[in-house]
């Protein structure tokens, strides 16, 4: 009896560790999460004022991650290049976009081979409508994106082939137009966004 006590003090204490929010029926194990996506105060009045949502999902333990990408504020011809969207390590915003650190790079390998190099999401008439599945990132565990940032980049990534030092770091992705922290939501926001990116993934 005492050993199965004490199997069941670990599995709880792995499983609040390992699990960011309460357990509960409501989401059935899934969990939530929002980055309420605002401009760098560091960027010119000039450049793209990019806002929205990059939303993510991912099922206790061992789902894999789900992401939402809903932004609005680029301009508005189609002949732009696609942007550039990563995780970053730091949710730090205290000096807009600036102060999120280098890319989330846990395992210390080459980009774009870090959890969250998502890519490259071209807009269409001002507007990035993008649902993923199967992402490398993970928001359980000791590699937890959660309360890092996502930042959105004046340009395209060049994934690693740009042969310079800079190319195996960030792409050469450019400056960093916009920025949110990652943060435990409810799942309404989500349930309302996904019919939409949906939609247009049919279109």
């Amino acid at each position: 009896e005492s050993l199965h006590e004490i199997q069941k003090q670990v599995n709880d204490l792995w499983q609040n560790l390992l699990y960011p929010v309460t357990r509960g029926n409501e989401t059935d194990g899934m969990v939530y999460t929002a980055c309420e996506m605002k401009p760098s105060s560091k960027i010119d009045a000039d450049k793209p004022q990019v806002t929205g949502q990059v939303l993510f999902r991912q099922c206790y333990a061992h789902g894999r991650l789900e992401a939402i990408f809903y932004l609005d504020g680029f301009p508005l011809d189609n002949n732009q290049s696609s942007r550039a969207i990563h995780i970053h390590e730091l949710g730090d915003l205290s000096n807009g976009c600036d102060s999120t650190g280098g890319h989330y790079n846990p395992f210390r390998v080459n980009h774009p081979r870090h959890p969250g190099d998502f890519g490259n999401f071209l807009p269409k008439e001002g507007k990035i409508r993008k649902y993923k599945t199967n992402l490398s990132a993970t928001v359980f565990g000791p590699y937890s994106i959660m309360g890092r940032s996502v930042v959105i980049h004046e340009q395209e990534d060049d994934m690693g082939k740009g042969n310079n030092k800079a190319s195996l770091e960030n792409g050469n992705a450019g400056k960093r137009l916009a920025c949110c922290v990652i943060g435990i939501s409810n799942k309404n926001l989500w349930e309302e966004k996904l019919p939409e990116v949906m939609d247009k993934k049919k279109r």
